[in-house]
């Protein structure tokens, strides 16, 4: 518990002391007026970090008729602050692996008995920590959208607001469902599959709004989508045919390699689903190199939504790398087409999901499986964002001075290869560990036990 109010307070210092330089403001004043504030607002809760950002956000610029026109300086919400915050968080995140595995190991060897016990607790801080980077990042995001104006702007609500609800059902759904099933297996089901209704529905609504914007706004808009063709423009079909084409592919390798799993969550998956999301979208924000047209190299984010495929099988993988997907688009969102929005957002990331098509085969090494399976799934995502760039984005090509949309999109989306390999040394590494594999083993054979009947038999259909 102690872990996100500490977090508030030392990012909140930073901010107000790395902010400061340059401006009107000693370190005299800083320490003596802003470090108690940021204390006091620690101690409120969420309130810390609007207060501690607008303590250094006040000069604004004026027109004639006093109509505030913009701030000296500009990118203190946006681009300076999450800059910052990223950084915190990332050493913070190196300290606090690093200690959670120097504990961990010392508790597996002097305390064998009380490893299970030490993992639940390590994976409570992880959570704290995670949940704490995700609200103060999301915070820092919605601050950016707010200063563009973006908020104000109705045709960006089509392109704003859906995500964020579909979001929103697969949290709170995922939460009621988990919640239910501590009751009743029954009513847990029913609620998951509500869940599953009411998401297909804002998916379409998704589709609709996304439809209608890009007609209005984007389509023969003389950069993304010219008449003629001769600048930018915008390929539909294949956008569409590519979307339709790799969630196929992904659907038939789950289904072929992946055919004693089910689609069906427990309250155990729900929960270890819930925690892996919540780590990769933390770990997300968490950014070692960023390109300046859109993608980045994180910090191994998509190693705990892998992880979980690779326990739990491909299809349940599919699903809630799916939903991570839809989380990923409210980030930093970049959307000018529906199908560009699923080929960079919902499909690229979902492909993380065919980290469980070799779960099934018989290869001995647990490294060298999740290895092949990781980069499965780091190669399908990168022939979705390789197809999104090509036929959407080709005007960047353009303005690069390429000479073809196809070569450029190819070596710009590369990126995705350093990424996941960065997933697959961390992975190795983690499945090295005997009592790491034992432990994945444990939800593996929960995840059997669900197609076994009552008397604990295996069901005929296995």
């Amino acid at each position: 518990m102690l872990c996100i109010p500490l977090t508030r307070c030392v990012c909140g210092f930073f901010i107000i002391l790395y902010t400061s330089r340059g401006r009107r403001v000693n370190a005299e004043s800083c320490f003596a007026g802003g470090l108690p504030a940021i204390f006091r607002a620690g101690r409120k809760g969420e309130s810390f970090m609007f207060q501690s950002l607008l303590a250094c956000y006040s000069e604004k610029l004026k027109n004639d008729k006093g109509e505030t026109i913009g701030y000296v300086y500009e990118e203190l919400w946006t681009k300076y602050a999450s800059n910052l915050l990223g950084k915190v968080f990332m050493y913070a995140a190196l300290f606090l692996i690093a200690a959670l595995v120097i504990v961990g190991i010392v508790t597996r060897l002097k305390k064998a008995e009380k490893f299970s016990s030490y993992l639940k607790i390590a994976a409570a801080v992880g959570v704290s920590f995670a949940l704490t980077v995700i609200l103060t990042m999301l915070a820092v995001g919605f601050g950016k959208i707010g200063e563009k104006g973006y908020m104000q702007e109705k045709p960006m609500l089509l392109v704003l607001i859906p995500p964020m609800v579909l979001a929103g059902i697969a949290i709170l759904g995922g939460i009621a469902s988990y919640i239910s099933y501590l009751y009743s297996k029954k009513a847990g089901k029913t609620v998951l599959y509500v869940t599953f209704v009411l998401f297909a529905a804002a998916l379409i609504a998704t589709f609709v709004c996304l439809i209608v914007y890009f007609n209005k706004n984007i389509s023969n808009d003389g950069y993304y989508d010219t008449a003629d063709g001769s600048y930018g423009k915008v390929n539909q079909l294949v956008l569409y045919l590519a979307s339709a084409l790799l969630i196929a592919a992904a659907l038939i390798a789950a289904f072929l390699c992946d055919k004693k799993g089910s689609f069906t969550f427990d309250s155990k998956s729900i929960a270890l689903a819930g925690i892996c999301v919540s780590l990769s979208f933390a770990l997300s924000y968490i950014k070692l190199w960023d390109l300046p047209q859109g993608g980045s190299v994180t910090l191994v984010s998509l190693l705990p939504v892998m992880l979980f495929s690779y326990i739990y099988g491909a299809k349940k993988g599919l699903f809630v790398c799916f939903v991570y997907g839809v989380l990923q688009s409210l980030q930093d969102p970049y959307i000018i087409h529906p199908a560009q929005f699923l080929l960079d957002y919902p499909v690229a990331f979902s492909m993380a999901g065919l980290a469980g098509v070799l779960k099934n085969v018989n290869i001995k090494s647990q490294q060298l499986k999740f290895s092949l399976s990781a980069l499965i799934g780091g190669t399908m995502r990168y022939v979705s964002h390789v197809f999104s760039g090509a036929f959407a984005f080709g005007a960047y090509a353009l303005d690069a001075g390429a000479a073809n949309v196809y070569t450029y999109s190819l070596a710009y989306n590369s990126f995705v290869f350093v990424d996941i390999l960065l997933v697959i040394v961390a992975g190795a590494l983690l499945l090295s560990s005997k009592s790491f594999v034992a432990e994945t083993k444990k939800f593996s054979a929960n995840a059997q036990a669900e197609k076994t009947v009552p008397d604990g038999t295996e069901s005929a259909g296995k």
